[in-house]
């Protein structure tokens, strides 16, 4: 079917920030994704630049690389980014039916457009696209790595997080959508600053925290903020994937652009490669190991450590001694980077677990190690003990109670030993030191999921 040559979006960055030409701008994405570092996530949301190919396409390609391995599940992507040229209020569509480019044109999905349409601030506003770049430069990699799909392009402007999230979540979908965030990172400063800048913009990222993202360390903060809510609320884990600057990719350090990539997985199945779990291990192993012979927790530099090893992550580490538990410690929220997480709290387990006496040498031939990593928490909304229990699922939900000052937490695999809501519960309860009825209108719960593996100590 022929689309009206006036609803079609034109080209309006092609020969300025990758090829006119379709053979040259297919062989740049195909050298870019050939340059891209190695990434297995099986990702709902990616984040990506959207400088020029040759200062930013091997980062944005990290995040686009593994998706050639569903290129017959992904049908629609949602693409959102800045505006840079207009200035409006809320969020904006286009007109247009179909988005050319020099590897072909894509069809936009009306029936979502409609939809969206209806809700507040929401905008039509076809000048802001005209010559926008955030979006544009994205097609060629989504051309190249899938097969067909439609589009949702969406500019953000002056717009709350609320909004943004909202948005999302009416275009959500499930495996067959694919959301895009474009955003670059920190403008112009000098490299160390630079650098300092897109490190804590990072972390807020894996965070999930939009009041940790100032303005000028992402030119897309308005979508990301809204992103992160989102994420958050469906619990996603966010993870960076590749972050840069133009002096690493083009030389200048004295006036650079930040770059990253970030992949947000949903935490309940995201897996860490196996060879990086078995790194997570080994440092814990090794951090007892330490504390047997010195006395004390080991120091750890981050030199040459793999990106997702650093990302800001929660974790526990559980320790048993012929099946039986022998030290448990870990960190509610994320505060630190993974491996310094797991270092610390692999000590704490063996040495600093007030329930149990410091590990000794004898034991270590006994011991098992497990590491569990934290999804984020998000709260359970109850108004009686009995929505509570109703809310709870077993084998998968870590619980968190509170109430005042009194806390408590267990991890899933507690299910293994309390396997109903009831009981489950009850003794959470006393380990917080409540009464068994105890209830009170302050009462709160959240829930998590992890990721857990683990190991003989050997």
């Amino acid at each position: 079917m022929s689309v009206d040559a006036n609803l079609v979006k034109q080209p309006g960055v092609a020969g300025l920030f990758y090829p006119a030409e379709a053979e040259s701008c297919a062989g740049q994405v195909e050298a870019c994704l050939k340059a891209a570092l190695p990434n297995r996530t099986a990702a709902k949301v990616i984040v990506a630049p959207h400088a020029g190919y040759i200062y930013s396409g091997a980062v944005a390609a990290t995040a686009y690389a593994p998706l050639r391995a569903r290129r017959d599940e992904i049908k629609r992507v949602i693409l959102l980014g800045p505006n840079h040229r207009v200035g409006f209020r809320g969020v904006a569509l286009s007109t247009a039916e179909r988005w050319a480019t020099p590897l072909g044109g894509i069809p936009v999905d009306l029936d979502a457009v409609a939809r969206l349409r209806g809700l507040p601030d929401v905008i039509v506003a076809d000048a802001a696209f005209a010559e926008e770049h955030s979006l544009e430069v994205h097609l060629p990699f989504l051309q190249s790595v899938l097969g067909e799909f439609s589009l949702v392009p969406m500019l953000v402007g002056d717009a709350a997080p609320e909004t943004v999230a909202q948005v999302l979540a009416e275009c959500w979908g499930g495996p067959e959508t694919l959301i895009v965030v474009s955003s670059d990172l920190s403008h112009f400063h000098d490299y160390d600053t630079a650098s300092k800048l897109d490190g804590a913009a990072a972390q807020a990222i894996e965070l999930l925290r939009p009041d940790l993202l100032r303005d000028e360390q992402a030119c897309g903060n308005r979508p990301l903020r809204g992103l992160m809510l989102e994420a958050r609320r469906r619990d996603l884990r966010a993870t960076a994937l590749d972050v840069r600057n133009s002096g690493d990719t083009q030389g200048n350090r004295d006036r650079v652009v930040g770059y990253g990539s970030f992949a947000f997985e949903y935490a309940e199945g995201a897996q860490l490669p196996e060879h990086l779990r078995r790194s997570l291990l080994d440092a814990a192993i090794a951090s007892i190991r330490y504390g047997i012979q010195h006395g004390k927790e080991p120091g750890v530099t981050l030199r040459n450590v793999e990106r997702p090893l650093i990302s800001m992550r929660a974790t526990f580490v559980t320790l048993t001694l012929d099946g039986q538990l022998r030290g448990c410690i870990g960190s509610v929220v994320p505060n630190r980077p993974l491996v310094l997480d797991v270092v610390s709290n692999a000590y704490k387990a063996a040495f600093a677990d007030r329930r149990f006496q410091p590990l000794t040498a004898a034991e270590l031939d006994r011991l098992d190690v497990e590491v569990s990593i934290l999804s984020h928490q998000r709260a359970i909304p109850f108004d009686s003990e009995k929505a509570l229990l109703a809310a709870l699922r077993p084998d998968r939900d870590g619980l968190v109670i509170a109430d005042g000052d009194r806390r408590a937490l267990f991890l899933p695999k507690v299910w293994h030993t309390l396997p109903h809501a009831q009981h489950f519960l009850l003794q959470l309860k006393r380990k917080a030191g409540m009464a068994d009825d105890h209830w009170s209108d302050a009462f709160q719960a959240t829930r998590f999921t992890t990721e857990t593996f683990s190991r003989h100590f050997g």
